[in-house]
């Protein structure tokens, strides 16, 4: 090989590249899907505002059961391998989504894309960490995110496109795109700073992984930062799931578009979307050209006053009746999640104390999320078909406000 080709192989397989890479790929591939995926199974499947629900908690309970399981695979094994998985997973889950318009098929897509991202969830923070090093992963967690929004800005208009034609292609097209995406991180995502979880030769993986989760509860026990971070990604998980799958439901009951057709609501709810991610894209620019997430204590100050812009534009979207007022209250709130997710990351990569179970944790905290989810996502289910879905909105802004209290309580131990 000639001297320029191994320049070009060593650039093509630097881990910084092919994390900035995989986060915008794997981002276009997903946004093209989610742009119509709400829409695609309100209007083409019809599911009701409880099979809506239903469909997260599959979901959430499938993340709820292999987070841990897949990130302890990731640390005993390989982070490449277990993203790999992850990806082609995700990929067929979508496919079965798309190709099969039914409840029970959607249902079963839940399962198999659930497992695929807990394989990821974790394990892709975790490999960038050990390959350049926390400090330069911090950087590389919030320029990750800023061209998530990148992809997300093209992934949009080009979901719109596509889908005008008919709902559920987009969906088929990012499942195919995110197997695709699981061959090129075969190729060219390295692995040379992974440091294997240590296992006695006695041990079974099994055994492995309990000893790993023992250890992890150890240090969670003596870390009061780890439980009440632990204890915002529940109540996060509490509220989510019920703006995540009846935003749309509750738009159209105000707005009254039964009366447009599947093609102009592709449109509609794909330009919103756009509006998010392009203030989004702002937004993260911004925080990148900070200082913001070098200290935590600035993180927690950040992360306290996201929380309560969102429980009040939460109310807000709920009881308003103009339609103006209902679109800029769901882009403040999808803009705020869009900032709190990677000063997230930061915050829990800063803590972690063992490089070694550092995907297990991130994935501990992922296990949190989906436990508040399953746990509210029945409650504003049956809140919503027994009385209003307006009402349900507001139950979910009102599950979120414990938070306020967990930051207030980080914010005065001022911890560096």
């Amino acid at each position: 090989m000639s001297r320029e080709g191994s320049i070009i192989k060593q650039l093509t397989k630097d881990p910084y590249k092919v994390y900035l890479n995989t986060a915008f790929l794997s981002q276009l591939f997903f946004t093209l899907i989610v742009t119509v995926n709400l829409l695609y199974q309100v209007y083409t499947v019809k599911l009701d505002p409880l099979q809506l629900v239903l469909v997260g908690t599959v979901l959430e309970l499938t993340v709820f059961l292999f987070e841990i399981p897949t990130g302890v695979v990731s640390d005993l094994k390989s982070r490449k391998l277990s993203i790999v998985i992850g990806y082609v997973l995700i990929g067929v889950g979508f496919l079965i989504e798309g190709l099969f318009p039914y409840f029970s098929a959607i249902l079963l897509a839940q399962i198999v894309w659930g497992i695929g991202y807990t394989f990821t969830s974790g394990a892709r923070q975790a490999w960038i960490a050990d390959e350049i090093g926390e400090e330069r992963a911090s950087e590389a967690f919030v320029r990750g995110a800023k061209i998530e929004n990148l992809a997300q800005v093209i992934a949009i208009p080009l979901s719109i496109a596509i889908g005008y034609f008919m709902v559920r292609l987009p969906i088929i097209i990012g499942g195919i795109c995110t197997v695709g995406l699981a061959i090129y991180l075969m190729k060219n995502m390295t692995e040379e700073n992974f440091k294997l979880l240590k296992r006695e030769k006695h041990l079974t993986a099994w055994g492995s992984m309990k000893k790993s989760l023992r250890q992890l509860i150890v240090q969670v026990k003596v870390s009061v930062v780890m439980r009440i971070l632990f204890l915002i990604a529940l109540f996060v998980g509490f509220y989510s799931e019920g703006f995540d799958r009846l935003w749309l439901s509750h738009l159209s009951e105000v707005v009254n578009w039964s009366s447009v057709t599947p093609e102009k609501l592709v449109i509609l709810t794909g330009g919103i979307q756009f509006v998010v991610v392009l203030v989004s894209f702002a937004a993260l620019h911004v925080v990148n050209r900070s200082s913001v997430y070098q200290k935590l204590t600035q993180i927690y100050l950040v992360l306290f006053m996201a929380s309560l812009l969102i429980i009040l534009s939460l109310i807000g979207f709920a009881t308003s009746t103009s339609v103006i007022a209902l679109l800029g209250f769901f882009v403040i709130i999808q803009v705020t999640r869009t900032i709190m997710y990677p000063l997230e990351d930061i915050w829990l990569n800063k803590i972690i104390p063992d490089s070694s179970t550092r995907a297990t944790f991130f994935s501990v905290k992922g296990q949190a999320d989906a436990i508040g989810q399953i746990g509210g996502a029945p409650i504003i289910g049956m809140v919503a078909t027994r009385y209003t879905i307006r009402t349900a909105l507001i139950v979910s802004a009102i599950l979120l406000t414990p938070v306020l209290f967990l930051y207030r309580i980080m914010l005065k131990r001022k911890q560096e």
